[in-house]
């Protein structure tokens, strides 16, 4: 998949920009495990404009990412058209705007899903971001908010200038509860002739092979990843499990954060992927209470190396 002068690779994996998760350490284990694009997570247009310290910590990046994409989201076309022209965004090599995202936070800005209901003023905002910029250019979005109107809103993105398109198929007001709509992606895919990215409930190679069977140029992984970002070596070799020195990956993910982050932020961060790291291990609900509140790094990578060492 080439568009435009960047490479993105055949059937590309994605790992998906989640907000709060995708940090530069976490895409970068996800990297080394095989994923081909990374995401940044969602960057404010309008905070790249008032709040640039706070934004600029976000857009850290690891050396080993070949192709990571910079998601910007916000309704104000003015804005988004600063954030391209922002120096912050110069490294990376496509953008993406997020018109999907279901967090209640962001609709009542009227930002992320909440565009789905304002199909005009969301191809304004492509068509604005379309002008100011060379660099390959996505968006990602919903099967609609108050109704649903995902195959006239991806037929829109083509025609706004979208180079290509990230399909969740499922509606904002379902956030990430019952199943994605495979078929519903199989539809965009027959509707655009731009590449489609699908993304949904990807977590195993059953899921992986079924979202394929839809036709799409690639595949987005979220939560399949989530404790697992071997996730990409398993669907890339087809194998339901391989040899992964777990500790080490949780290990590599916190060295390469404490390059950039205080110890303090970092102790409160880090415990939602630690117990995402063990989720799947015999009496994991009891090392999961410890490592909750666990105030010490260095504790819980000993907790979890023990944990480990007893479940290879």
């Amino acid at each position: 998949m080439k568009i435009r002068n960047v490479n993105f690779g055949e059937k590309p994996l994605f790992l998906a920009p989640m907000a709060g998760v995708s940090d530069v350490g976490f895409r970068e284990e996800a990297v080394k495990f095989g994923a081909d694009v990374t995401y940044t997570e969602m960057l404010s247009a309008r905070a790249m404009a008032h709040n640039p310290k706070k934004t600029d910590l976000m857009t850290i990046t690891s050396p080993l990412e070949r192709l990571t994409v910079a998601q910007i989201f916000g309704h104000e076309s003015e804005y988004l058209v600063k954030a391209l022209e922002n120096e912050m965004l110069d490294k990376f090599p496509a953008i993406d705007i997020n018109m999907g995202c279901p967090a209640p936070k962001i609709i009542r800005n009227g930002d992320g899903g909440a565009l789905m209901d304002s199909i005009h003023l969301a191809g304004h905002i492509i068509e604005s971001c379309r002008e100011m910029t060379k660099k390959p250019l996505s968006v990602k979005f919903r099967k609609g908010y108050s109704e649903e109107n995902y195959l006239d809103f991806a037929k829109m993105c083509e025609d706004s200038g979208a180079d290509f398109i990230t399909f969740h198929a499922r509606t904002v007001e379902q956030g990430y509860s019952g199943e994605a709509d495979y078929d519903a992606i199989a539809e965009v895919k027959a509707k655009v002739k731009i590449p489609v990215i699908g993304n949904g409930d990807v977590v195993d190679l059953a899921s992986y092979e079924r979202m394929l069977s839809t036709g799409v140029d690639g595949v987005m992984i979220g939560r399949g990843a989530l404790g697992k970002p071997w996730i990409f070596k398993q669907l890339k070799e087809g194998k339901e499990d391989v040899d992964v020195d777990k500790y080490q990956v949780v290990l590599d993910h916190i060295t390469t954060l404490r390059k950039y982050y205080n110890e303090k932020w970092l102790s409160l961060y880090i415990r939602k992927h630690l117990l995402w790291y063990v989720k799947d291990i015999p009496m994991a609900n009891a090392i999961r209470m410890t490592l909750a509140t666990c105030q010490n790094i260095d504790e819980c990578l000993e907790i979890i190396k023990k944990c480990f060492s007893k479940n290879i």
